[in-house]
């Protein structure tokens, strides 16, 4: 029952807002309408036929106890000129229709149908009623003893026309209420769609700088609190930047020494297992540079994914040890920072390059962005692992090989990328028996 609900809601808050606005205004317009027509309309409505049927029967009765054509003269004058009925009185029975048909509800609609009950009561001789909507009458008539009488009454005598001067009035306010209400919506949703795009904007690695705190007390508030958490975030990626950059100087500046002293020593297996040492020592540092160093300020620009791909795919086969094979077509437009994808790129085919022996890279566009799979034919990953890896430092013994010279580094810093990108990054099972890395990245 909720989920069927749900389906019917609208998705968005401005759906929703509208939707409570809309709700009790119909309801009170159903209500009010009902109540109008029970209590006012039909009461209305009931009087004045009432009184016609009264006026119609007196008539008779008055043309029956004297029906010379002066008596019958002075009566119908005297109803046109005081009720604004018209009465013609022919004598006779020529004017009678005759047999009737079986009377249906279109015949009896609302207006007559409680015109024809007060006949019944009031003038209790035979009738017949007859609609001219176009004239806007209705024609009674009335079979008396010596002739029929013929009455035409003014719909204006029937009814009250308040009931659609009321729907109309009524109609047009709730519009009119309805439209400002909408336009107000607007201009409060607006200050929210505004703080979710500088989100979605800063979440991508983007700026937002026209963004500011505007709208409702609410809004406001937590608009500068994004405004505060984004300047912390910023603040904190500077220091550890340049922080970082400092050790990165002050590390690789003895490494290099020891490099050059380890170059003027003789040749003998303990400087072989140094320098292997020294060599190890760099490629971890710069693992750890490249996993805390983040994007820096590369500023995002419009990129042909597949000829970045092209590009990182090129390098590994000059690298050599496995079989890389590029499968889409281009270009592929999408906004990246391309030094900083091509970094993930790298480090999605190093890492299976150096467990498998075939690895394809698919480029693709798909619905809302761009989608990346790299798959290879190497020993997988336990799917329980599949979540750990991403973890900083962490390495599958069981199927990867720990002399190859990663620290665990390469997947976590991949993910950062992409999610710095907005996008997603995920495994799963290779079709080729190995691993599949999928990304995707929105347009």
């Amino acid at each position: 029952m909720k989920s069927g609900v749900k389906k019917i809601l609208p998705r968005t808050l401005f759906g929703r807002s509208l939707l409570i606005l809309i709700l009790p205004i119909l309801l009170l317009q159903i209500l009010s309408t009902f109540i109008f027509f029970d209590r006012h309309w039909t009461k209305m409505t009931s009087r004045l036929a009432f009184g016609v049927a009264g006026e119609i029967a007196l008539a008779g009765d008055m043309i029956e106890a004297d029906s010379s054509p002066v008596s019958v003269a002075q009566v119908c004058a005297r109803m046109v000129r005081a009720l604004d009925i018209s009465l013609t009185y022919t004598p006779g029975e020529s004017a009678w229709p005759g047999v009737q048909r079986p009377r249906t509800d279109e015949d009896d609609p609302f207006i007559t149908g409680i015109l024809r009950v007060f006949l019944e009561e009031r003038v209790a001789r035979p009738f017949v009623i007859e609609t001219d909507w176009p004239d806007k009458a209705v024609r009674v008539r009335v079979r008396l003893s010596g002739g029929v009488l013929e009455a035409t009454i003014p719909q204006r005598r029937l009814f009250s026309s308040t009931g659609y001067i009321y729907l109309m009035w009524s109609a047009g306010l709730s519009l009119i209420l309805l439209s400002i209400a909408i336009a107000f919506m607007r201009n409060q949703i607006r200050p929210i769609r505004k703080l979710a795009i500088a989100a979605e904007r800063f979440g991508k690695g983007r700026d937002a700088p026209n963004f500011k705190p505007e709208g409702a007390v609410e809004v406001r508030q937590a608009a500068r609190a994004f405004l505060e958490m984004r300047e912390r975030i910023k603040r904190q990626i500077d220091q550890r930047t340049r922080m970082l950059a400092g050790i990165s100087h002050d590390l690789r500046t003895p490494l290099t020494r020891m490099r050059l002293q380890l170059a003027m020593m003789p040749p003998s297996p303990d400087t072989a297992e140094m320098a292997d040492d020294v060599a190890a020592m760099e490629r971890m540092v710069a693992g750890y540079l490249d996993f805390v160093r983040g994007e820096g300020d590369e500023a995002p620009e419009r990129t042909d994914l597949y000829a970045l791909g092209e590009k990182v795919v090129q390098s590994a086969r000059r690298d050599g040890g496995s079989e890389v094979v590029l499968e889409g077509a281009g270009p592929l437009l999408v906004s990246l920072r391309p030094v900083a994808f091509e970094r993930c790129l790298v480090n999605l085919l190093g890492n299976a390059t150096k467990y498998a022996e075939h690895v394809v890279l698919s480029l693709r566009a798909v619905p809302d962005g761009f989608e990346i799979l790299v798959d290879d034919d190497g020993p997988g990953i336990p799917e329980h692992l599949y979540e750990e890896v991403f973890k900083p430092f962490y390495r599958v013994d069981e199927s990867r090989n720990a002399d190859s010279g990663g620290v665990g580094l390469g997947l976590s810093i991949a993910r950062d990328i992409v999610h710095a990108h907005g996008g997603r990054i995920w495994l799963a099972r290779s079709p080729s028996g190995g691993l599949r890395v999928g990304v995707f990245l929105p347009a």
